[in-house]
């Protein structure tokens, strides 16, 4: 596909978004809209219709969609959604404010289509993510989805973890929440079984991550609670 035809694509996909958000859109709304000419409008639209997408259109008001009609959703799965929603967390911290409030509408868009048991899920990790400055590209962990789906699901992690004074111990644990640090590496907040109390974990320093497929009941601390007694 050329790019001219991927222009067109594109257009076409954001004429019929635009269609599905008003009731009624004219020619010269759509023609300023994306600087085509109402001819190229014309073409378009007809394009749209042949693609099987029931376009009406009213004599002297313009054009509007059957009612009824909707495009079928696109479907995530938690994974993906996950990725979206840290995705999220870090743009939100970004010092550009057309930034953030693009990605913002996106990510409001997306999460429209997501299943009921999956927003509750996303809805809980957007509690439990703290972004710190802004990371060089640079890996330094491989973990983080699989710690968010255990977060959320309440399942235990073992862990190998290497401790500043390179000394490796094994951890079995409760993942509470997560955060990015001042080193820009992430950090896992969790209960700590050999250690019978919290503890923050950083990613970079487990040398192996398992998540078992045994359950733990959700911790009743709010994370308000958690920083006043810990930090």
């Amino acid at each position: 596909m050329d790019e001219n035809q991927t222009t067109r694509l594109s257009r076409l996909v954001a004429i019929l978004t635009l269609l599905l958000s008003k009731r009624l859109l004219t020619s010269t709304e759509i023609s300023k809209k994306f600087g085509i000419g109402v001819r190229t409008v014309y073409r378009d639209i007809r394009a749209l219709q042949d693609a099987g997408v029931p376009i009406l259109t009213e004599e002297g008001k313009g054009y509007c969609i059957m009612e009824g009609y909707k495009v079928p959703p696109v479907m995530f799965t938690e994974k993906e959604a996950y990725a979206l929603i840290t995705s999220e967390q870090i743009i939100l911290k970004n010092k550009d404010a057309s930034l953030v409030d693009e990605f913002s509408k996106a990510i409001s868009k997306i999460k429209s289509v997501l299943r009921n048991s999956s927003k509750a899920k996303t809805e809980l990790l957007t509690d439990r993510m703290f972004i710190g400055k802004n990371f060089e590209a640079q890996l330094t962990s491989k973990s983080l989805i699989d710690i968010q789906m255990a977060l959320t699901n309440y399942q235990l992690i073992k862990i190998t973890y290497k401790s500043p004074d390179g000394t490796n111990s094994e951890r079995v644990i409760e993942p509470f929440a997560m955060y990015h640090n001042t080193q820009e590496d992430w950090t896992m907040i969790a209960f700590c079984r050999l250690r019978n109390d919290f503890r923050s974990f950083r990613l970079d320093r487990m040398t192996n991550m398992e998540v078992l497929g045994d359950h733990f009941e959700p911790h009743k601390m709010t994370m308000d609670q958690y920083a006043k007694k810990y930090l």
